[in-house]
């Protein structure tokens, strides 16, 4: 029995090898792969047999077969890589190719303009200490609201300026309309000093027009220490301002309300484009000032619900959009230009 498996092994190996060697297309060699070892192959069929043979012949007869579907198998892989190739060199050959000529060149991408903004800000920023911080887009009503300062009966967590988040029983969660909750978070679980920023998106219920976007991109800013006063606050947004707008910036400070701050402030820069020499400007609408940000000093009792004690502990908040600061860096008259994707306006950064 073991001397006819071996003449018929060696037969397989034999015709296999000669009809390889002659075979001329892919399609061929395809199906004389499945002839000899597919799923009922001659050689497949002939293992098969192994399973009613003495221990002795499994020994001998064993390793004979595996090595003839080795060897078949790597010289069906040889000459489909041959036959692949020679196809390939043919076709060539009938194309009037330069291969010695440079590839076609594609346009380069670049960062988007709010991208750029807000790279330009962290960078100032984290040069005077700041840190940059991340919390959840989804927040809960305590962290966005609660924990700030805003009672149930403000007009910001009235439905019509916020995305709540339906749940079973209660709106308890919305999509966050300031990146304030990070804030809160941090305080939660640091012990000041703490000197953070908080870039992200934010979400609010807005028209859309060409200054308001309901979905839009905020930086804030977080500082709590010992002894921290309204003096480090506009020192910091000063330095911060002009590292945006040059040294010859100027910065106003105005007083303001705000539920988490007290005092608060809102901050303007001088309009770069007329200066204030210019009554019709269409930046500035002729005050000569554009407003950029709203900050203060953080309210006690906001202190209080992260468990610092205000008696020891004071710091500063601010908070300013991005597309914002971009639109007056970059003379951008519509908000909806960020957001539209006109190639005519991203290439020109």
């Amino acid at each position: 029995m073991t001397e006819e498996l071996k003449t018929k092994l060696t037969q397989i190996e034999k015709t296999y090898t000669e009809k390889i060697h002659q075979t001329a297309s892919l399609k061929n060699l395809q199906d004389l792969q499945v002839a000899a070892l597919g799923r009922k192959g001659e050689l497949t069929e002939l293992l098969k047999n192994l399973k009613d043979l003495p221990l002795e012949d499994k020994k001998t007869f064993g390793p004979l077969s595996n090595a003839l579907k080795t060897k078949l198998t790597t010289a069906f892989e040889q000459k489909q890589t041959e036959l692949e190739t020679a196809a390939v060199n043919e076709e060539l050959n009938k194309t009037n190719l330069d291969l010695t000529l440079p590839a076609y060149t594609f346009d380069k991408g670049a960062r988007h303009p709010l991208s750029i903004a807000q790279k330009r800000m962290t960078t100032i920023l984290s040069r005077l200490g700041f840190v940059w911080s991340e919390g959840p887009l989804i927040e809960d009503n305590y962290h966005n609201f609660d924990a700030l300062n805003i009672p149930k009966h403000h007009p910001a967590r009235d439905v019509q300026d916020t995305f709540f988040i339906k749940n079973a029983k209660e709106d308890k969660f919305v999509l966050r309309t300031h990146t304030s909750g990070v804030q809160i978070r941090a305080m939660e679980k640091q012990k000041p000093p703490i000197r953070l920023i908080a870039p992200g998106r934010v979400y609010r219920k807005d028209d859309i027009d060409a200054t308001h976007s309901p979905v839009f991109n905020q930086i804030e800013g977080l500082y709590i220490d010992k002894n921290v006063s309204l003096a480090d606050l506009k020192r910091d947004l000063s330095v911060f301002m002009q590292g945006l707008f040059g040294q010859k910036a100027a910065v106003r400070f105005r007083p303001s309300f705000f539920p988490f701050t007290e005092p608060s402030v809102e901050v303007d820069v001088k309009c770069v484009f007329c200066e204030g020499k210019d009554a019709g400007c269409p930046v500035c609408k002729g005050t000569g000032w554009k407003e950029m940000l709203g900050a203060g000093i953080v309210h006690p009792n906001v202190l209080k619900n992260c468990g610092i004690d205000p008696q020891i502990y004071s710091g500063y908040a601010f908070g300013m959009g991005v597309e914002r600061l971009a639109m007056f860096t970059l003379d951008i008259k519509d908000i909806r230009a960020f957001y539209e994707n006109d190639v005519r306006i991203l290439e020109q950064f």
